[in-house]
């Protein structure tokens, strides 16, 4: 099964990405991720990657389609992937559908309240990175990380008035790659959350039973 999941920030894309991992054995490609691998590599494509992102700069269409281009390679023969964090705009949809097709499309509809509530709870350990939230993962000790001792913080994209701009962002840059697959005939499983403690097994539940009816897994 090769699959996107789509969601806005907080929507449980990783969350969600790595327990279907667990479940059907296939590989989560995670953009952000692949480079920060890559740019450990002595290659000529890393370096390339590293110039960019030392410089805080987007990294080129062209160089992220080498990258994925290299990544799919190395995968396993007929061993499926989740892919997180990609496209993020029609031209590079055009171009992951170049180098391989794709079965379905997971779609997160969380509403922006939730997300709202849930990222600006959150709390990082300047030391360590551990992340907690103050509503459903709370330190032993207010403002103390478990594992190490630092202090946690609240990031500055944490807060409610930054994270409604991040979502309006997605929102537009989202809903042209949406309806570009949706024009493809690509099958979507769309899952939607209401409650702001809903457990992630169940959404995830959700999924394996709509990916059965489309006789994917």
């Amino acid at each position: 099964m090769r699959a996107i999941i789509f969601g806005a920030p907080g929507s449980g894309k990783g969350t969600y990405a790595s327990r279907l991992q667990a479940k059907l054995g296939i590989n989560v490609i995670v953009m952000g991720d692949m480079f920060r691998e890559l740019m450990k590599q002595d290659t000529e494509l890393g370096k390339k990657v590293k110039g960019y992102v030392e410089k805080g700069l987007l990294v080129p269409d062209d160089i992220v389609i080498e990258t994925l281009k290299q990544r799919l390679s190395e995968l396993p023969k007929d061993n499926g992937f989740i892919m997180d964090g990609f496209p993020r705009t029609i031209e590079q949809a055009k171009s992951l559908q170049a180098l391989t097709s794709i079965d379905v499309i997971l779609q997160l509809d969380v509403p922006d309240w939730i997300i709202i509530e849930r990222l600006s709870s959150r709390r990082v350990c300047h030391n360590c990175g551990t992340i907690y939230n103050i509503r459903f993962l709370k330190p032993k000790v207010e403002g103390i990380c478990d594992k190490c001792g630092g202090q946690l913080y609240q990031r500055p994209d944490d807060t409610p008035e930054v994270i409604a701009k991040r979502l309006q962002v997605y929102k537009e840059q989202t809903a042209p790659i949406l309806q570009h697959f949706k024009e493809q005939d690509i099958p979507f499983v769309v899952s939607t959350a209401t409650a702001l403690e809903t457990p992630p097994e169940i959404i995830v539940e959700k999924i394996m039973v709509e990916l059965k009816n489309l006789k994917l897994i």
